[in-house]
C-alpha cells in the first residue's frame, strides 16, 4: 500500500504510521545524493517548480531548486526544516496537530513562525535502530503536494533499494 494518494485526509495516527514506515536500514552522503536525484527526476518528469532539500541536522547533503522556485522557496525549507529538527516529527503532523489545538506554533510552543514552519513538506529522516538523522524538504507546491511528494519519493526510493538487495 502507498503511503499517499493525492489529498488524502490527514490524521495524527495516519502521519505517525507513515513516519515508522518510510525508514531507512542505512543513511549516508551517498544515499543522500541518490535521493535527491530521484526528487529532481520526479519534477523534471512532472514540470514541477519545486526546491528539494536532504540535510543533517548539522550540514546539507543536497540541494536543488528547480526551473520556476524562487528565494521563498529556500526560506520555506529552512523554516520546514528546523520544525522537523526541533519537534521531531514531519512538518505535516506539526500542523494537524497545531489545528486540532485550534494553536498557532508561537501560541503553543513560543518559537517564532519566522524561525518555524507547520506547513506540510519536510519530513524526518530515520534510521531503524538510530532514529531521526536529517530532513527531507520539498517546497513549491500546495503544503498536502510537497508532502505527498515526499512519501511518493521516498516510498518508491525504499522499495527500490529493497528490490535491488
Amino acid at each position: 500500500m502507498l503511503p499517499y494518494t493525492p489529498r488524502m485526509e490527514y490524521r495524527l495516527d495516519k502521519l505517525i504510521e507513515q513516519e515508522r514506515a518510510l525508514q531507512f536500514d542505512r543513511f549516508d552522503e551517498d544515499t543522500a545524493w541518490r535521493l535527491g536525484c530521484a526528487f529532481v527526476e520526479k519534477a523534471q518528469a512532472g514540470g514541477l517548480g519545486i526546491t528539494i532539500d536532504i540535510s543533517t541536522k548539522d550540514k546539507v547533503l543536497f540541494h536543488y531548486s528547480c526551473r520556476g522556485t524562487n528565494p521563498d522557496n529556500d526560506q520555506w525549507v529552512l523554516r520546514k526544516k528546523n520544525a522537523v529538527n526541533r519537534f521531531g516529527h514531519s512538518s505535516m503532523y506539526l500542523g494537524v496537530k497545531l489545528r486540532e489545538l485550534k494553536m498557532s506554533l508561537e501560541q503553543k510552543y513560543m518559537v517564532s513562525e519566522r524561525e518555524f514552519s507547520a506547513h506540510g513538506g519536510c519530513f524526518p529522516l530515520t534510521v531503524r535502530g538510530v532514529g531521526i538523522v536529517g530532513t527531507v524538504t520539498v517546497s513549491g507546491l500546495a503544503q498536502e503536494d510537497d508532502h505527498g511528494l515526499v512519501l511518493e519519493v521516498l516510498h518508491a526510493f525504499l522499495h527500490e533499494k529493497e528490490e535491488r538487495a
